[in-house]
């Protein structure tokens, strides 16, 4: 899976802050239909855990947080120990890095409110101090302590560890549409090598790092901070994240937001083509927009998205071949790699759409590549002095934890490229090749597509976007529908997410559930 972390505030922060997708959680298809039988009835539910507390894990749901000062005004941080190993509590610990900005009054108290931005690998932290903890609404800030936790593996908590900076400059350079077998042959090695740098420099952590685990882990969390329920706010993978809480731990649910929801029933190849389908929808929303612009290098007024995408792909053909100057300190071209990826990140945001239209006519036209490559950089979180977020380590190590990998060798990527291609003629055969990357991982997946019911949880909300690039809305769909307490609110637009980008709509819907629990009512949609 590769879903990004959802968006902050700002255009460059939304994109820093939220672009897991799917091969990195790379996934996706857009389809208007409602749920079918397909949609997770030929899987087994969560079950949920027994409701009192194993004598091994008291010590854990005991513990006393100690918070102190984050250097950040403000917020306080403190350092939570849960078992590494759930089924061998005396086995050792991982340590993981919480932080919260406490609520500021006026009004009663509510209590706490985790937040989770998605990823896997998104930092909540980070999440928290740069968007959540000062940009949400104020009625909500004044009545919640704020809360976040890194995830285990993620960022501040125990982070997983594979390539160093120069390394994933290469990485992310990889060729991922081969024209020969040195090409297939050199993909196939990139990914090997990423694999078995994760294996050797994060042996210990790597087969503990999967959503039941964090969700488990969440629990912990909301014993020590004194809540008996606990009440969420998770975005894009952060939805998987809840979802999972809430079919483990059903009675504890409180006030639940999911938001850009995934689709726990859903296999990895199947979430891969979804998704593909649904950047592609994202493009043609783009293009739409782009063609009624003087500057867009990819037609004027009588384009159609078709005509738009096959400029956009004849362009990275052409750099495919022959990559340009990017202004790069460390010597980076921009190639059809990493101007793929840099096209794929404004899709999350059509705020970024007017980023993407400068930067597609400097290097499209100028031969400067330097835009796109910074929305590229901003997509894996690498800064300026070549040094990479742990987003795409922590990604991978997750994803090939929850599900079988998509593909288990190149020939099936090979048998598989007439689906993604009809599902996105631009990004299809680029993502079906992205989707190999669990095929070399070193641990066995433990997860399987399953069904959530999260039978006798208090009302959870699902939010959908209809032209949602990474979680497409009949993914959103299904989990309302597989949820007994699930109810659906739809936003008709395009990005990923859609509380806190600009529709008063969603926006009242939530923060009313959130302040007083009543949900949206049952089919609201909004725009």
């Amino acid at each position: 899976m590769h879903t990004r972390p959802s968006p902050g505030t700002r255009t460059t922060a939304r994109l820093t802050a939220a672009l897991l997708m799917a091969a990195t959680l790379l996934v996706s298809a857009c389809s208007s239909g409602g749920p079918t039988a397909s949609d997770g009835a030929a899987h087994a539910a969560l079950a949920a855990l027994p409701r009192a507390t194993p004598a091994a894990l008291t010590p854990y749901y005991t513990q006393r947080l100690t918070w102190r000062s984050c250097g950040v005004p403000g917020f306080q941080c403190a350092t939570m120990k849960a078992p590494l190993d759930y089924a061998r509590p005396g086995a050792g610990d991982v340590r993981l890095a919480v932080a919260r900005k406490n609520a500021t009054g006026p009004g009663k108290p509510l209590g706490s409110l985790l937040v989770n931005p998605g990823g896997p690998g998104g930092s909540a932290i980070a999440y928290l101090q740069q968007y959540a903890g000062v940009g949400y609404p104020t009625g909500i800030r004044a009545r919640y302590d704020i809360v976040a936790m890194d995830p285990r593996g993620v960022a501040r908590s125990e982070p997983v560890e594979c390539l160093d900076g120069r390394q994933m400059d290469a990485f992310t350079q990889t060729d991922q549409t081969p024209d020969d077998q040195r090409e297939r042959d050199a993909l196939v090695t990139a990914d090997q090598e990423f694999a078995q740098s994760c294996g050797a420099h994060s042996a210990r952590l790597l087969r503990h790092v999967s959503t039941v685990e964090a969700a488990r882990d969440m629990d912990i969390l909301r014993s020590v901070l004194g809540e008996q329920r606990l009440n969420y706010v998770g975005a894009s993978y952060g939805t998987f994240l809840g979802a999972t809480y809430a079919g483990l731990f059903p009675g504890r649910v409180g006030r639940m937001v999911l938001d850009g929801a995934m689709d726990p029933s859903l296999d990895a190849r199947t979430m891969n083509l979804d998704q593909t389908a649904g950047f592609e929808t994202a493009f043609q929303a783009f293009a739409k927009d782009c063609v009624r612009h003087t500057d867009c290098p990819l037609g004027g007024s009588g384009t159609t998205p078709g005509q738009a995408g096959d400029r956009l792909k004849a362009f990275f053909r052409e750099l495919d071949a022959h990559p340009i100057p990017a202004g790069d300190a460390d010597g980076r071209r921009l190639g059809e790699a990493l101007a793929t990826i840099g096209v794929i990140a404004a899709m999350y945001d059509q705020s970024a759409w007017e980023q993407l239209r400068e930067a597609l006519t400097s290097a499209m036209q100028d031969h400067d590549g330097a835009g796109l490559l910074a929305l590229a950089d901003t997509y894996y979180e690498r800064d300026a002095s070549g040094h990479y977020s742990n987003l795409m380590m922590a990604n991978a190590a997750v994803n090939c934890l929850d599900l079988p990998p998509a593909f288990t060798g190149p020939d099936q990527v090979e048998k598989a490229l007439p689906a993604f291609e009809k599902a996105s003629p631009v990004f299809g055969e680029g993502l079906a090749w992205a989707s190999l990357n669990c095929a070399y991982w070193p641990v066995e997946a433990t997860g399987v597509p399953h069904r959530i019911e999260a039978r006798g949880a208090a009302p959870i909300v699902v939010v959908g976007t209809t032209r949602d690039p990474a979680t497409p809305y009949r993914w959103a769909q299904s989990l309302a529908h597989q949820l007994s307490s699930g109810r659906l609110l739809t936003y008709v637009g395009d990005g990923h997410t859609a509380y806190g980008r600009g529709s008063t709509c969603i926006d009242s819907a939530i923060d009313t559930y959130l302040l007083t629990g009543t949900p949206p009512a049952e089919g609201k949609r909004c725009s």
